[in-house]
């Protein structure tokens, strides 16, 4: 009976020490995840994507539909600054605008806007680059 009290003993000891373990391993979980959020929240541009087209409407006016995607893992973007550039047929920059879009887009989310300019005569293209954004 000794022994069998014993080796209960034992047992119950050796299966204590896991805790340690799972307090370690959330512990580094937050740490990655903190240092993860840093890094999403300084470099923003880097996690936000713009995609888009354009057309002519009746009146001349250069409509702008485009889609904004948030790759990054935990933070939210808000109030997006889009550097817009208006190239002619041959490649030449007509003009730069930005156009704010006062929306929130959640990690690994989209969000769809649509502006209206009165573009320079020969405009034939639009790219989109992100400058900054809050969160």
């Amino acid at each position: 009976m000794k022994q069998f009290l014993i080796a209960c003993l034992v047992l119950l000891a050796a299966c204590n020490n896991e805790s340690k373990y799972d307090i370690d391993s959330k512990d580094k979980y937050e740490n990655s995840k903190e240092a993860l959020m840093a890094t999403e929240k300084k470099n923003a541009a880097r996690f936000i994507t713009v995609k888009g087209n354009n057309k002519k409407n009746l009146i001349g006016q250069t409509v702008i539909k485009g889609t904004i995607y948030n790759s990054a893992k935990i933070v939210t973007y808000k109030d997006i600054d889009i550097k817009l550039a208006f190239y002619s047929k041959t490649g030449a920059l007509l003009e730069e605008d930005h156009e704010i879009v006062y929306e929130t887009v959640a990690p690994g989310g989209s969000k769809t806007f649509k502006s209206k300019y009165f573009t320079p005569r020969g405009t034939d293209s639009v790219a989109f680059t992100v400058i900054a954004a809050k969160f």
